[in-house]
């Protein structure tokens, strides 16, 4: 079973990037109960037919703007270098869940991430001053959030090797939110604080992308250090 939290209130999620980590967040959402409105940069009509076929009609295919319009909360999981791109005015005031890294190969050099002046979700913060961003799912492989890997993963509660998954942003209502819904898909979720402490779990750190329990996690975080002390 998908998902072994407790079953919490029925919302529409919104998702802007069909990738891995979007599509494999719209199957747990599902898997929920949520409905959930996705999108790609190209358009409805290219997003993967089997992803529907397999859903069913809890999932809704738009553009990024429909999607944000829709979803109560909002996952963000697209190239970092297309933060800007994310439509601004339909997110206010919302949750949006921030799933993204820094990869300068991919992305392209961004001095402020280079010089370690921000951090990735404070980015999509400055674009985005009305909503309420929260830093999660950036820190598993696209590959661990396979349904068959959640049958073996994902655990109830309270089980002592309970995978877990790291929440931060600057408002502890929207941590709440998001942290919620990590529980429901049966990982434990971690509040680190505010988006600037994201760092902490960014590429290259040593719970970046690791499975690991909740003090696992918290001691890793605890070790991390920034990329000019590395």
């Amino acid at each position: 079973m998908l998902g072994l939290g407790p079953r919490r209130q029925k919302m529409k999620i919104g998702i802007i990037g069909a990738g891995n980590i979007g599509s494999q967040i719209a199957r747990l959402a599902v898997a929920q109960g949520h409905d959930v409105v996705i999108s790609n940069s190209r358009g409805p009509e290219t997003l993967p037919r089997q992803l529907f076929a397999e859903l069913g009609d809890k999932l809704t295919g738009a553009t990024a703007r429909e999607a944000a319009e829709a979803g109560e909360i909002v996952l963000v999981a697209i190239p970092l270098k297309n933060h800007a791109q994310v439509p601004v005015e339909p997110l206010a005031g919302k949750v949006v869940i921030d799933a993204n890294n820094y990869y300068p190969q991919r992305d392209g050099q961004i001095p402020e991430l280079d010089d370690e002046s921000t951090t990735t979700a404070e980015l999509l913060q400055a674009h985005l001053p009305e909503s309420r961003v929260v830093k999660a799912f950036n820190h598993i492989m696209a590959a661990d959030l396979t349904a068959a890997d959640l049958t073996a993963d994902g655990q109830p509660a309270g089980a002592d090797q309970r995978r877990a998954l790291i929440v931060a942003g600057d408002d502890p209502e929207a941590r709440k939110v998001v942290a919620d819904l990590i529980d429901s898909f049966g990982f434990d979720p971690v509040d680190i604080g505010p988006l600037a402490e994201g760092w902490r779990i960014q590429r290259d750190t040593p719970g970046y992308v690791k499975r690991l329990n909740a003090p696992e996690l918290r001691q890793q975080l605890a070790e991390a250090k920034r990329y000019r002390d590395m």
